[in-house]
């Protein structure tokens, strides 16, 4: 599919500030989400202020990563289904996080993000952290296409 070495943030938000995924946010997780075949691709290795506990990780910053990369699944899902040169820009209407068991901080995080359903400029996305194929974490998500009259529209 796509063998762009940029990430899509790179791509399409080369300015953006987003605390999880932007690029130009030094202080942020800085997330980079990459097309691999039927899903979007990611990881993170966690720093030690990203603790909730000795040894694992924040399911704050488990939430932001899940939130992030599956907001630019949708968009680049979108951009896809809707043939357009960029993508939209996409919001978070819902999601939600289940933490199925202590993700550790000594290791790569992978993240996978897969198209669910695509409806008009809705998009609903499947997404889990994994480290050795053990799940940790799971995101089910719907992210919205915004119009020129909302704040975030320009963000990108």
């Amino acid at each position: 599919m796509n063998i762009n070495p940029k990430s899509l943030q790179e791509t399409y938000a080369p300015r953006g500030i987003c605390y999880g995924c932007g690029v130009e946010n030094s202080k942020g997780l800085r997330i980079k989400s990459f097309v691999s075949n039927d899903s979007i691709v990611a990881s993170f290795t966690p720093k030690e202020y990203h603790s909730a506990f000795p040894g694992v990780v924040n399911g704050g910053i488990i939430g932001s990563i899940l939130d992030c990369h599956s907001n630019w699944a949708a968009a680049y899902y979108l951009m896809e289904s809707k043939n357009m040169n960029s993508t939209p820009c996409t919001v978070t209407a819902r999601y939600q996080i289940d933490l199925h068991k202590p993700t550790p901080m000594d290791q790569k995080l992978e993240i996978f993000a897969y198209l669910n359903k695509i409806d008009d400029n809705k998009a609903w996305i499947d997404a889990e952290v994994k480290i050795k194929s053990i799940k940790y974490a799971s995101c089910k998500g719907l992210f919205v296409a915004v119009k020129d009259n909302h704040p975030a529209y320009h963000r990108w």
